[in-house]
């Protein structure tokens, strides 16, 4: 089952987190998470990196089950299977999108998904997920615009319009729908 949550800001909004942890549908002390760091290449957006590991340890995931991945190599399907989620945090989207490709990311991260794996895109990680850059992941076909000052509405995505996402607001893919909630 596709479990795809694309946010702005991560679980800055409790109803996100709470979608999360729904999702993943086990006790916090056997999560493991893949936490990617690769597009957090310029000074602002690693300083978000704590914030962003913030959200796995605030869901009392034991620091110790979180593994840190900078794509700079590739990373078997045997060993992302091993992780109930995979957290991409935001940066530059232009070099994540180039590192998907160049280590054949595309490709593994979408059988994890199709084997029940959980995708969560945090800023770049989620526009990388979308249908901005032809090379990228298009887990979702729109274009997206992440902070936003105002969102798109809140429900079912139906059409190609491109969304803008409010940093509390996010879009839940699952093999039924797409939509937008806060």
């Amino acid at each position: 089952m596709k479990k795809i949550l694309l946010t702005s800001a991560g679980f800055e909004n409790p109803a996100i987190q709470s979608k999360f942890m729904d999702l993943v549908a086990k006790k916090p002390e056997e999560i493991k998470a893949l936490f990617i760091i690769t597009a957090a290449i310029e000074p602002d957006a690693i300083l978000i990196l704590p914030k962003c590991l913030e959200d796995l340890l605030n869901c009392k995931i034991p620091s110790k089950n979180i593994t840190v991945y900078d794509m700079h190599k590739r990373i078997d399907s045997n060993e992302l299977i091993k992780y109930d989620v995979v957290y991409v945090c935001g940066g530059k989207t232009s070099y994540l999108v180039d590192r998907i490709n160049e280590v054949g990311f595309k490709e593994i991260i979408e059988k994890y998904i199709e084997n029940g794996g959980i995708y969560i895109g945090v800023s770049a990680g989620s526009i990388a997920a979308s249908g901005n850059f032809p090379l990228g992941l298009n887990f979702l076909k729109n274009n997206l615009t992440v902070h936003c000052e105002h969102g798109s509405d809140n429900g079912k995505i139906e059409d190609t319009n491109d969304i803008n996402l409010t940093n509390n607001q996010a879009i839940l893919i699952t093999e039924e729908e797409a939509i937008i909630f806060e």
